[in-house]
């Protein structure tokens, strides 16, 4: 790909047949949208909802959230139809459903030659999890991706757990496919959303939990969700400080032919510099720095 993927901290979803909804989801502080024609669209509606991903993606403007678009599953008469509706240069990423094995990722990479187009492919299955490094591997491509986590969802039908608010039943999934997504090189792994609209305390705890996992991002269900999302998945300015200073620090010293010392009652190396190097790079592509 010629183009790096955007950051993106919150994804929020908004059915693609209501476009007043669309256009409210672009005036939100989402780092990106998802325009949903799989599971949020009533049936009968698709045609409608395709002409409304269409005219939003003609209309979009760099200073908007970027465009994510859920389409069918790959296979279905519909992929095709949904994936040419939204073929334009302002789809920053298609997101495919049910994914089961490489060769839908594959397929969906196919149907978007010719583009600059990503793919996220969602983990909904519990083959998707023991296939994350697979997936995350079938297409470069293949931008954001993660474990999902809500409740009575697509995973929990798969796998068959029981949720609950601490995460416990998710925490090894959600583990897993960090790991193959990381391995894999997928720059920007998102996880799954909160379901509790209203439990924003709830919510607050598990983008933490999430944040600690070592995700960038998650998805989000409703607009309120977004302020928390942003902050918990922002660096602090007392953080990039640290590390700012942390780099200074650790140049000083090996300046001086000193590669490991102490730092505020810790034991730094290069090591630690490039962490901190990272971190500040992450903070200068969500232009906070």
């Amino acid at each position: 790909m010629n183009t790096d993927p955007p950051p993106i901290r919150s994804l929020l979803f908004v059915p693609a047949n209501r476009a007043d909804r669309m256009q409210k989801a672009l005036a939100t502080e989402a780092d990106g949208v998802v325009f949903d024609l799989e599971s949020a669209i009533p049936r009968g509606a698709a045609e409608e909802a395709r002409a409304y991903v269409r005219h939003a993606l003609e209309s979009h403007t760099p200073d908007q959230p970027a465009v994510f678009v859920r389409v069918s599953a790959v296979g279905t008469a519909d992929f095709a139809l949904d994936t040419d509706a939204c073929r334009h240069p302002s789809l920053t990423t298609l997101m495919l459903p049910q994914v089961t094995g490489p060769e839908e990722v594959a397929a969906a990479d196919a149907a978007l030659a010719g583009t600059e187009a990503r793919i996220m492919p969602l983990v909904e299955t519990a083959s998707a999890v023991r296939m994350a490094y697979e997936l995350a591997t079938a297409s470069d491509r293949v931008a954001y991706m993660g474990g999902a986590t809500s409740q009575q969802g697509d995973l929990g039908r798969s796998v068959g757990f029981q949720w609950s608010p601490e995460g416990i039943e998710t925490l090894y999934l959600r583990q897993k496919v960090l790991i193959d997504v990381r391995s894999a090189g997928v720059p920007n792994p998102l996880s799954g959303l909160w379901g509790s609209v209203n439990n924003l305390d709830g919510l607050a705890t598990f983008a933490a939990q999430t944040r600690q996992l070592g995700y960038e991002g998650m998805m989000a269900i409703h607009p309120s969700h977004l302020p928390i999302i942003n902050q918990i998945f922002s660096p602090t300015p007392e953080e990039i400080a640290a590390w700012r200073q942390l780099i200074a620090t650790v140049e000083e010293h090996e300046a001086q032919g000193i590669g490991a010392f102490r730092h505020q009652g810790r034991l730094i190396d290069h090591a630690h510099l490039l962490t901190a190097q990272q971190n500040l790079t992450r903070a200068e592509r969500l232009n906070l720095i």
